[in-house]
């Protein structure tokens, strides 16, 4: 008589969405180790642990393709804003904006300051970041991108002008280095003040280095207002001239006299999807998040303070309220509170909608874990997805919806045995409810745990559990080459 297979953990009974947008299967699922062993009928098989998760969705763990998480790693090891929504991976250094490597003294320029904070760690070179996150594992699973402006900052001696070849020599260096430690990839936030007069050349001969390495490009256009769609052509530009694949990041259309665009620029990139591997990423809310810019408020329809150093008591507060009491205008208001950080109203929803509906658009948080009240995208934006978009809007279907945060990025980022529930895969997982899955975080309280997310595994160990975290941190620093394989 056969022995009965055994497991550390039996999931019974939930409805399995594998990741790959095929209809949910009620089955079993058996872990062992860190590994999903066996999926079926599980019911004679003994176990160490069993749960009951009928009525529930089991699902790979969601993977948070654009996050500012980078120094969360070290502070917050539970990860909480992600673990609480299922997030098992997150995608750090977006934006241009990575912990490593960095040496500059004194008080990072913005946008740096929103994962610095006041009192940086700084690494010398990409290397010692990842090998730390080995040393100091967090709950979640990192992958990492090296920044553009990180380099910029470190080795253009004048911000206002394009680097010379010496200094685009030096930030190939720190590019080449960042690869062999094990970065997926190169961004840039050519947006923000740092790298402002970057030329695309310079990008291009920067980005080439990761495109040879077969690192990805993932960039926060050069601007998401009125020059939207040049700014798409310039990133498709650097893409075809490193012959890498190229993530748009939080594609959007910001300022009310630019509502409308995505649907210019969201043929533009299905076009170029036929020639170039173009992928893009968005976040459910109509508020985007960053610091404060004067430039940002002018197309906003209002705006909220996340944090300000010379005063810590507006955060929370509606600029324009404030500017009010003090009876000056919004741009001295902005003075006052400089340095800071600001939450922008000032995308449609229609808009929104048409990105999210977009095919393969994956979702990323572009939450600011530092913020003192933080954008609610931060701890919402799955649960946001899955149950007010997806449930309650219709906007796709669930197993629809759970590709995009699980099969989509495994496949962009080539990670090697995650983002499929599947025999042999990584027990990167999430049992949620589908009935009641919802983002409980909004903008009076951000920080809101979500509803309906019963319990979360990285690497086969609870990260979240009933409601809480759990203290266990399996998370892994996940490679290029080792862990990360893009295809073709």
């Amino acid at each position: 008589m056969d022995e009965p297979q055994r497991f550390d953990l039996v999931i019974s009974g939930g409805d399995v969405i594998d990741g790959t947008g095929d209809d949910r299967v009620r089955a079993d699922v058996g872990i062992s180790g860190d590994r999903i062993a066996a999926i079926g009928d599980l019911s004679e098989a003994q176990a160490d642990e069993r749960i009951d998760a009928t009525g529930k969705a089991v699902t790979p763990g969601f993977v948070d393709v654009h996050t500012h998480d980078d120094r969360l790693l070290f502070v917050d090891p539970a990860m909480r804003p992600k673990t609480s929504q299922g997030v098992t991976t997150v995608v750090v250094g977006n934006c241009g904006v990575s912990l490593a490597p960095f040496t500059a003294a004194g008080r990072p320029k913005p946008p740096l300051d929103l994962i610095f904070g006041l009192d940086p760690v700084r690494f010398p070179t990409f290397a010692a970041f990842i090998d730390q996150v080995d040393k100091q594992p967090a709950a979640a699973n990192a992958i990492f991108l090296v920044g553009h402006q990180t380099l910029r900052i470190t080795e253009v001696s004048d911000l206002g002008r394009t680097a010379t070849d010496a200094e685009i020599d030096a930030m190939r260096a720190g590019v080449a280095e960042a690869m062999e430690a094990g970065a997926a990839g190169f961004s840039t936030g050519l947006f923000y003040p740092p790298a402002r007069a970057a030329s695309t050349d310079e990008v291009a001969r920067v980005a080439e280095v990761a495109g040879a390495a077969g690192g990805i490009y993932a960039t926060h256009l050069r601007n998401e207002g009125p020059d939207l769609l040049k700014s798409v052509e310039e990133a498709l530009e650097i893409g075809r001239r490193g012959d890498m694949p190229i993530l748009l990041s939080h594609h959007k259309a910001s300022g009310v006299e630019n509502h409308g665009m995505v649907r210019q620029s969201l043929p533009m990139i299905r076009e170029a999807r036929k020639t170039q591997k173009v992928a893009l990423d968005v976040y459910p809310y109509i508020a985007s998040s960053t610091v404060l810019l004067k430039e940002r408020v002018a197309d906003s329809s209002k705006v909220l303070i996340t944090w300000s150093e010379p005063m810590p008591e507006a955060a929370g507060r509606d600029l324009a309220e404030m500017a009010m009491e003090y009876q000056i205008k919004p741009e001295e208001m902005v003075d006052r509170l400089l340095p800071a950080g600001a939450i922008y109203f000032s995308m449609a929803e229609d808009d929104v909608r048409d990105v999210l509906a977009f095919e393969d658009a994956m979702i990323g948080s572009d939450g600011i874990p530092h913020d003192e009240r933080p954008h609610p995208r931060l701890w919402g934006t799955f649960p946001r997805v899955l149950g007010h978009y997806s449930r309650d809007i219709g906007l796709m279907p669930l197993e629809e919806a759970v590709r995009r945060m699980t099969g989509v990025p495994a496949d962009v980022f080539g990670l090697k045995d995650r983002g499929y529930l599947r025999e042999g895969a990584f027990a990167d997982l999430v049992i949620f409810d589908p009935e009641t899955v919802i983002d409980r975080a909004n903008f009076d309280t951000p920080m809101e745990p979500a509803g309906g997310v019963d319990a979360v595994m990285t690497n086969g160990a609870f990260v979240w559990r009933s409601g809480a975290a759990t203290g266990a941190k399996p998370g892994r620093a996940l490679r290029r080459g080792a862990d990360l394989v893009p295809k073709g």
